[in-house]
C-alpha cells in the first residue's frame, strides 16, 4: 500500500494535480470545501469551474507561450486541457470552452477515477504530517489564509481578481454588432467570426468614459490595498489610468471593419466572446469590474448594440491570495518550512487557468515520484512548464514577485536568432521547437510515472 496523497482545492491546480497522481498509481483524496462552504464567485459545485473568462487563451503552439504549454499538457495527458479541446467553442484562434459543460466533464472524470475520493469539508490548517497538495487559488478561505500566514512569517499578498459581466445573446442588437475575430484570424468561418464587435463613436467613447469614472464602485475593507495584477485590471481602473487607456487596450478597434458601415473607422469598438456552446451566452472581453451592479446595468448599456441587454451575470471582485513563493517554496513546491505541504496553481503566484492547471500538471508529479519512492528529473527550464517553476521557485525578484503569466519573456535567449520585432517570428517558433523536443526528453524519462491515456478524461 502506498501513502495517500491529500489535495485541497478542486479547481484548475488541484483536479490536474489529481489526476496525474491518481495515474501514476497513487491513492488520492480531494478535498473541496464547495458545496458545504460557498464562495460568491463560483456558481456551481462542480470541480474546474471557471469562475473568470471561458477563455484558455491562445491554442497556437508554435508561436505563443501559452500555446505551448497547452501542447505540452497534451502530451503528459492533462485533464483540463484534454476536457477543454471536447468542449471548446469557436474563438478566433483561442481555445474557449462551454464552461457548464467542461467543468461537468472534469467532475465526472475524477469522481470516476478508482485512485480519487473526493470529500467535500474545508481544511482550514497545514497539517503536520502526510502528504500534501495545497490549491486553493485565489478564493483560499479565510481560516486557511491565516493558517498560512501564521506558518509563513509573511503577510499575505494580495491582488483584487475582477470578474467580466455576460450577456444574453438574444439581447444584442445585431443590427449595430457584427460578427468578426480581430484581423479574421482563425481557419474556419466560424473562428473567423467567433466574436461579436460593438463600435463606438468619438463622442460615444468619451461619453462612456465619462460614466465609468463618475460610476460607484465596490469600497475595499479596512486595511486592505488594491495590488492589481496588470493583465486582470478592472475597465475603471484603466480609465483612471488616461482617457485613451482603453481604446489602446480591450477597446482597440483595430483589425476589425463593421460589416454595417465598411467605409467608417469606429473609435473604439467593444467585443463579446460566446461563453457556451449554444451560443446564448456572451462574455464582453476585457471587461472585468469593481462597479457596483447598479453602475454596470446602466454603463454597459450606453454600448451601442447592448440598450437592451440583459445580464446573465454582472462583474464582480474578490481578493486573490497568492505567496512570495521564491522565499517560501523549493524547487520540488515543497514549503520550505513544511516539506510534506507543497503548493500549486494560482496560490504559487502564477496567473491564468492554463498556468494554474500546468502547476498542479507538475505537483502532482512530484508528490506521485515522492511517495512511490521514484526521483522525478528536473524540469527543464527551457519548457513553458519549466520557465514557470524557474520563475516561481526563484527566477523572480523576491522583492516585487507579482502574480506572472507564461510568456517568452521567461524563457532563456536563443544564440544565432534576430532579436526586436522583426525577428519575433523566428525566435519564437525557435523557443517553442526547443521547448517541444526537451519536454517530451522529459516525459520519456519517466517511465515509472507515465499517466494512463489522457482518452479517459
Amino acid at each position: 500500500m502506498t501513502e495517500t496523497l491529500h489535495i485541497v482545492g478542486g479547481g484548475m491546480a488541484g483536479s490536474e494535480a489529481a489526476w496525474q497522481a491518481a495515474n501514476a498509481g497513487v491513492k488520492v483524496v480531494l478535498h473541496e470545501m464547495r458545496p458545504k462552504v460557498k464562495t460568491f464567485a463560483h456558481q456551481t459545485e462542480n470541480l474546474g469551474e471557471m469562475v473568470c473568462s471561458n477563455s484558455f487563451r491562445s491554442d497556437d503552439d508554435e508561436q505563443n507561450a501559452v500555446g505551448l504549454l497547452h501542447w505540452e499538457m497534451r502530451q503528459a495527458g492533462g485533464l483540463i486541457i484534454e476536457t477543454a479541446h471536447k468542449h471548446r467553442l469557436p474563438a478566433g484562434g483561442a481555445l474557449a470552452v462551454d464552461r457548464e459543460a467542461f467543468a461537468e466533464s472534469v467532475t465526472a472524470a475524477l469522481t470516476a477515477h478508482p485512485n480519487i475520493t473526493i470529500t467535500h469539508e474545508e481544511v482550514s490548517d497545514l497539517p503536520a504530517e502526510g502528504r500534501w497538495i495545497f490549491a486553493t487559488g485565489p478564493l483560499t478561505s479565510e481560516a486557511l489564509g491565516a493558517a498560512i500566514q501564521a506558518e509563513t512569517g509573511a503577510d499575505r499578498l494580495a491582488f483584487f481578481d475582477a470578474i467580466a459581466p455576460i450577456v444574453y445573446a438574444e439581447t444584442i442588437d445585431m443590427g449595430v454588432a457584427w460578427r468578426q475575430s480581430r484581423y479574421d484570424k482563425g481557419e474556419t468561418e466560424e473562428e473567423q467570426k467567433a466574436y461579436l464587435n460593438c463600435p463606438m463613436t468619438k463622442d460615444q467613447y468619451e461619453a462612456f468614459i465619462d460614466a465609468l469614472l463618475a460610476a460607484d464602485k465596490t469600497e475595499f475593507h479596512e486595511g486592505e490595498t488594491a495590488k492589481y495584477f496588470d493583465g486582470c485590471l478592472p475597465i475603471e481602473v484603466m480609465a483612471e489610468r488616461g482617457r485613451e487607456t482603453l481604446r489602446h487596450g480591450p477597446m482597440k478597434p483595430v483589425g476589425l471593419t463593421n460589416a454595417h458601415k465598411p467605409d467608417q473607422k469606429p473609435y473604439a469598438v467593444v467585443q463579446l466572446r460566446r461563453d457556451n456552446a449554444l451560443g446564448t451566452l456572451y462574455n464582453i472581453v476585457g471587461f472585468q469590474t469593481k462597479m457596483k451592479y447598479g453602475a454596470q446595468n446602466a454603463v454597459f448599456k450606453m454600448i451601442p448594440g447592448l440598450e437592451e441587454a440583459s445580464f446573465a451575470r454582472l462583474g464582480g471582485i474578490h481578493r486573490n491570495t497568492f505567496l512570495n513563493s521564491p522565499t517560501l517554496l523549493d524547487a520540488q513546491m515543497r514549503l520550505r518550512s513544511r516539506p510534506n505541504i507543497r503548493f500549486a496553481g494560482q496560490v504559487t503566484g502564477v496567473e491564468g487557468y492554463v498556468e494554474s492547471a500546468a502547476m498542479g500538471l507538475l505537483a502532482g508529479r512530484m508528490a506521485a515520484a515522492e511517495i512511490l519512492g521514484h526521483t522525478l528529473p528536473t524540469v527543464p527550464q527551457d519548457t513553458a512548464h519549466g520557465a514557470l517553476i524557474h520563475h516561481i521557485t526563484g527566477g523572480a525578484e523576491a522583492k516585487t514577485f507579482q502574480p506572472m503569466n507564461v510568456n517568452f519573456g521567461l524563457f532563456r535567449p536563443l544564440e544565432g536568432l534576430k532579436g526586436g520585432r522583426r525577428g519575433r517570428r523566428d525566435r519564437y517558433k525557435g523557443y517553442t521547437d526547443r521547448a517541444k523536443a526537451e519536454w517530451s526528453g522529459w516525459l520519456a524519462d519517466q517511465v515509472n510515472v507515465t499517466p494512463e491515456p489522457s482518452e479517459k478524461a
